[in-house]
């Protein structure tokens, strides 16, 4: 019998093999993720324009669930009775009753929430943009999270309770201070107030404020900010002060969040990065 014989490549030819993705160059690619970088002007603008505009679409998506969002209104001003902390009313009514006051107060809701967050934003990409992105990443995780509970806790915000003296300050005032009241109404879920990212916002500006700027007086404003926004939500009776703990809670999960990601605090990375480098490749970090 014949000897059997097996045909092999040219002796010293090397075959070109493609090269998969390593496990080395995973981590790489996860640690250039988590790396602090100097962000990118036109891609924030866009990014914060597209996500605001989900959030509201999202947000205004859910269900109303009138019924069960007067329900758990109901239930969740009880509770605060049998708290002895049912004090929305009696803020409601005293802040009313000067007329200056309450109307500030209404354009504060209206506005602040917006200006004030984006003001700190901007500040952030000019001045700290090396915690930027992390800070950012708080922000959006909270938003996001916020969303979860609309849908899962719908609730009447005080000033449309059935049988309580609640008094909605937009309405009698006759000023624009509430996307859920007037002629704006039906531009947004009126049965949303579940948590409060009025005080999520707020709070989130007030501790990056207060951790990040360098004027004592500045740090203070920092502070008051989210302090003064909760007597605002409680005074118009937009929110209970249940809303805000909901909404403390949500920014804890963002910190979480932001936390797990950069293996630390937004406030503990370095203020500075370097510029971005052109030619850097995504999978192996090197120029």
């Amino acid at each position: 019998m014949g000897e059997t014989t097996v045909t092999t490549a040219e002796e010293g030819r090397e075959e070109a093999v493609p090269h998969p993705v390593t496990v080395e160059t995973r981590p790489a690619l996860l640690s250039r993720l988590r790396t602090p970088r100097r962000p990118r002007l036109w891609f924030e603008i866009l990014l914060i324009a597209v996500s605001y505009w989900t959030y509201s679409l999202i947000r205004n998506a859910v269900p109303e669930q009138k019924g069960q969002a007067l329900s758990n209104a109901d239930w969740l001003w009880r509770l605060e009775q049998d708290l002895g902390l049912a004090v929305e009313e009696s803020v409601n009514h005293a802040v009313n009753s000067v007329t200056w006051l309450i109307v500030g107060m209404n354009y504060y809701y209206a506005t602040l929430h917006f200006v004030v967050t984006l003001g700190v934003l901007v500040w952030l990409f000019r001045s700290h943009p090396g915690r930027y992105a992390a800070t950012r990443m708080v922000l959006f995780a909270t938003t996001g999270v916020a969303l979860v509970g609309y849908y899962l806790y719908p609730l009447a915000p005080p000033r449309l309770m059935n049988g309580q003296s609640f008094i909605d300050t937009v309405m009698v005032h006759h000023t624009w201070g509430s996307m859920a009241s007037g002629d704006l109404k039906n531009m947004s879920n009126q049965y949303a107030a579940m948590p409060s990212m009025h005080i999520g916002w707020s709070v989130w500006s007030g501790l990056t404020i207060f951790a990040l700027a360098s004027i004592p007086w500045v740090r203070v404003l920092g502070l008051l900010y989210p302090v003064a926004t909760l007597i605002v939500i409680v005074a118009t009776a937009n929110h209970f002060w249940l809303d805000a703990v909901g909404g403390l809670m949500c920014l804890a999960f963002g910190y979480a969040v932001a936390r797990v990601w950069y293996g630390t605090l937004p406030y503990s990375l370095p203020r500075l990065v370097p510029a971005r480098s052109p030619g850097r490749s995504l999978l192996s970090g090197k120029v």
